[in-house]
């Protein structure tokens, strides 16, 4: 077997946690021909990250998201969205995604871009980086996972992110309001404040459907986003009133 390099190595024992629900470390050693003391420093490192849990003698993955209309099937409108985001990216930069169908169609468009450093509080999203050839830096946030988010929150996810300091935070949202901003049903709102806090941009992807939504809990404020990347199927008072509070509107070409 050809020597893989680190990155290499560690989305092969990801891939194959995934796959089989648990990793021994002799096993890994010698199906990635390399020493059972470089594997156990794999194991740390991943577990730093928040991909796996060390257990005696190997690991085991967490719980994995839902991926049953959550993660895996991105429709059309979400994916121009996430075109559309996408340009705002540039080489080098440091950005957070968080949790989410639409933030997660990001994804495949980030193999063009080079010497990206990424933080997510989402496994999906940090398994499927982990994936990708142009290899970016993943950082996890760790803390408490939130079944009903399918995510990471928390002040251990907070004191993370405060460690760092990012150019663009991509950021979803459950619901628009024209009044008060980004809303939600969970309660959990603090850590969107927190990556809104630390990001010098921050970019809501929502499709405009979302404007019809009536959810109790604000996440955000329009004060504290920078820009809304949305479908052109949002109305032109509805982007004037979203103008008014400084923020930018961007309108995919959604074709039916």
């Amino acid at each position: 077997m050809l020597k893989r390099n680190t990155q290499q190595r560690r989305r092969a024992i990801v891939e194959q946690l995934h796959t089989d629900g648990e990793v021994a470390v002799d096993k890994l050693a010698q199906r990635l021909s390399t020493s059972e003391v470089t594997i156990r420093k794999d194991l740390s490192e991943l577990e730093r990250s928040g991909l796996l849990l060390r257990r005696f003698g190997g690991a085991v993955r967490i719980p994995a998201e839902n991926e049953t209309g959550n993660e895996t099937t991105v429709s059309k409108r979400k994916s121009e969205i996430a075109i559309a985001a996408a340009h705002l990216i540039k080489d080098h930069q440091r950005i957070i995604i968080d949790s989410g169908s639409t933030t997660a169609a990001l994804m495949p468009l980030l193999s063009a871009k080079r010497g990206l450093v990424v933080m997510t509080n989402s496994l999906h999203v940090a398994t499927t980086l982990l994936e990708l050839e142009n290899e970016p830096q993943v950082l996890m946030t760790g803390g408490t996972w939130d079944s009903l988010s399918h995510s990471f929150q928390g002040q251990m996810a907070e004191s993370m992110l405060q460690a760092y300091n990012f150019d663009i935070a991509f950021l979803g949202a459950a619901g628009l309001d024209l009044k008060r901003g980004t809303t939600t049903f969970n309660e959990l709102t603090s850590l969107s404040r927190v990556m809104a806090e630390v990001s010098s941009k921050v970019v809501v992807m929502a499709e405009s459907e979302k404007l019809a939504r009536k959810i109790p809990n604000v996440e955000l404020p329009w004060s504290s986003i920078s820009t809304l990347v949305t479908d052109n199927e949002i109305d032109n008072e509805a982007i004037k009133q979203i103008n008014a509070y400084g923020v930018d509107v961007i309108r995919a070409a959604v074709s039916n």
